[in-house]
């Protein structure tokens, strides 16, 4: 070949090179394409995969859910790695298992700062990112809110209905339609099972999950009218099951049985692509971050172990087998008992446990007995909850969680011989913990007995590492607020200032100021620093100081700024509930203002939150300010009854 004849040979080669490089580049850029639609994650709190149409149940109708599968695939082999709210959603968002994010327990854990979540990955490419939480259990001091530009929850403890939560979720999908990352998180149907009248005919549980249902039916609708469903990703799961009764445990969190940890995992794919399909591979929880991450064409963060799901969805490949991991720490962290781990694979029917569980069925018995008193005392029947602890404690006196629960519950009634009772049990199981001693030395305040409360608060003090910032500010307020209580402003300052030292986000220096200027009657230059203690407890993670917003409250009532003086009492009310003075002064506010109704209802809600003998009493001389003395007599005469049964429980205890 001659020599022109080869450079014109090689100049062709490589211009069919370049064009074929070019049509693979961009049919790879055609089949890379980002997600056209927005990305929709909703969790459905508690809900067992066998007890849903698409699973092969029958006692109960979900028909928005049922035509999700029917435009989707459906993973029939689905599995959590914690039978608990926050750890299952730990893993889910980060896509790690709870043993490498660190949350493995709901009470007191968090998700470390820095962590990248699923949101985050999201918006590095190029998503809005909003989650809309239900529960308390998924707040955002547990910090599974990182890196949603938008994120809302419950502002108190419990959860909220449902269907609030998917109209915050609409509002927001409404200003961001495209490349936008929505999860949604539905406490229905956790316990109690309390759903609408119109699911009557379903059993309670089922009940739930049918107005779950509605629900999510509600929210396609919205995607439907607004031409966004077709082109959605909808990704629809549980974060673990509920026992019912089922080896023994009435709710979750203890076992990691197949009633736990088998959950619902539907995916509906944009342009609904290869509905109906039905995936026998088991699969798991940590398999969410890459498989999305895929659809979107983003690279996988190092460390992860879980798999794209997405050769599943198309049905163009099967991963290698996988065995799933899940734990519960539960009965650890609350009753010192061991760990329980299951393994699940493709060869296993169920959850196969590491070790056999020793007396599951005593332990199921306690576990549903703690879990009926949390529930009595949520509901504020706490001298119903108080005899079931104590049935507890003779099964087994070593129990510190049970010990605390019971003094915490005590307080509510003014028992605090039993309190103190309580905190010494405590102590002397968890001898390491400051919190016991300082549930001491609230008692002790109470029953007078100050110089003993201001030791324990001090034992609190050396028992506390730096690391613990709450406790350590807590000791100090406790003692400056004994140093108020004695006219010892210079002590009051001094503690104050270690308190806020301990927890920079805590702000006593002003609260103690301001108490002092209000003990003085100077109120306007106290207004100025309450005011500037409650802004600063706005600000995230700052713990809340009891009776601010309450004198707060008392000077804009002097100054008759009364519309201001309902919304400081109201404020206190929210972060403590059994402040009787504030009950007292809101309810004088609504009377003075001619609000009779409102009196009345607030002097009634006094005496759910406070049903004490100073409640009763203080409840009988509102009615008596209002006029109503046959009403206070009436309160009077049920104080005397509640108050002569319980003494005659305590002498028979």
């Amino acid at each position: 070949m001659s020599r022109p004849i080869r450079f014109t040979f090689i100049l062709f080669l490589a211009g069919l090179c370049t064009a074929l490089a070019a049509v693979g580049g961009w049919r790879y850029a055609r089949a890379s394409a980002p997600l056209s639609g927005p990305i929709i994650l909703i969790s459905i709190d508690t809900l067992r995969a066998d007890h849903l149409p698409p699973y092969g149940y029958t006692h109960v109708k979900t028909p928005a859910i049922a035509a999700l599968a029917a435009d989707g695939v459906v993973f029939e082999r689905a599995y959590s790695h914690s039978p608990q709210t926050l750890p299952a959603h730990a893993a889910l968002l980060s896509g790690k298992l709870p043993s490498e994010n660190g949350v493995r327990v709901d009470d007191g854990a968090a998700v470390k700062p820095g962590e990248r979540l699923l949101p985050q990955m999201l918006r590095d490419r190029g998503y809005t990112t909003a989650g809309v939480v239900s529960s308390a259990l998924l707040g955002k001091d547990t910090g599974i809110g990182q890196g949603f530009e938008y994120f809302e929850s419950p502002s108190l403890a419990g959860s909220r209905d449902g269907d609030e939560s998917e109209r915050i979720a609409e509002r927001w999908l409404a200003s961001h339609s495209t490349r936008a990352f929505m999860f949604l998180h539905l406490d229905e149907p956790h316990a109690p099972y309390e759903p609408p009248d119109r699911f009557a005919e379903f059993a309670a549980y089922d009940g739930e999950i049918a107005y779950a249902d509605e629900i999510v039916g509600r929210l396609v609708k919205y995607l439907k009218s607004h031409q966004l469903y077709d082109r959605s990703t909808i990704v629809l799961l549980s974060d673990h099951g509920e026992g019912l009764g089922e080896h023994g445990e009435d709710e979750h969190g203890l076992f990691v049985n197949q009633e736990a940890v088998h959950v619902p995992l539907i995916i509906k794919q944009e342009s609904n692509t290869s509905p109906g399909r039905r995936v026998r591979d088991v699969v798991q929880h940590i398999d969410l971050v890459p498989t999305i991450l895929d659809l979107v064409k983003a690279p996988l963060p190092w460390g992860l172990h879980g798999r794209s799901l997405k050769p599943l969805l198309e049905g163009t490949g099967r991963p290698a087998p996988v065995s799933v991991y899940s734990e519960s720490l539960y009965g650890r962290a609350h009753f010192g008992w061991s760990p329980i781990t299951a393994l699940t694979g493709d060869r296993t029917p169920a959850p196969v446990v590491a070790e056999p569980i020793e007396d599951a069925a005593k332990k199921s018995e306690i576990v549903n007995s703690y879990r009926r008193a949390l529930a009595l005392a949520a509901d504020s029947r706490w001298r119903e909850a108080i005899p079931i602890l104590q049935a507890i404690l003779r099964q087994d006196v070593e129990m510190a969680e049970v010990w605390r629960l019971l003094g915490t519950v005590a307080a509510r009634i003014d028992r605090y011989d039993d309190v103190l009772n309580a905190s010494w049990y405590w102590i002397g199981l968890k001898p390491e913990d400051p919190n016991a001693y300082l549930a001491a030395a609230a008692a002790l305040v109470k029953l007078k007995r100050v110089d003993e409360a201001r030791e324990q608060a001090a034992v609190a003090l050396t028992v506390a590492s730096e690391k613990d910032r709450r406790p350590r500010a807590a000791a100090h307020e406790l003692l400056a607020r004994l140093a108020l209580a004695k006219h010892d402003a210079e002590t009051a300052r001094e503690e104050a200032a270690l308190a806020m030292k301990a927890d920079p986000a805590f702000p006593m220096p002003q609260y103690v100021d301001a108490r002092l200027l209000y003990d003085q009657g100077k109120y306007d230059e106290a207004l100025a620093l309450f005011e500037r203690a409650a802004a600063a407890l706005e600000k995230p993670g700052a713990p809340p100081i009891a009776e601010l917003h309450f004198y707060l409250g008392d000077i804009l009532i002097r100054q008759e700024r009364t519309a201001e003086a309902e919304a400081a009492l109201l404020d206190e009310l929210r972060a403590f509930p059994q402040n009787l003075r504030a009950r007292g002064a809101l309810a004088l506010l609504y009377h003075a203002g001619g609000r009779s109704d409102e009196a009345s209802d607030a002097v009634s809600d006094l005496i759910r939150a406070i049903p004490t003998p100073d409640g009763y009493a203080a409840a009988a001389r509102l009615l008596t300010s209002f006029g109503d003395r046959k009403q206070a007599e009436t309160v009077r005469a049920e104080g005397r009854r509640v108050f002569a049964e319980t003494s005659k429980l305590t002498r028979a205890r």
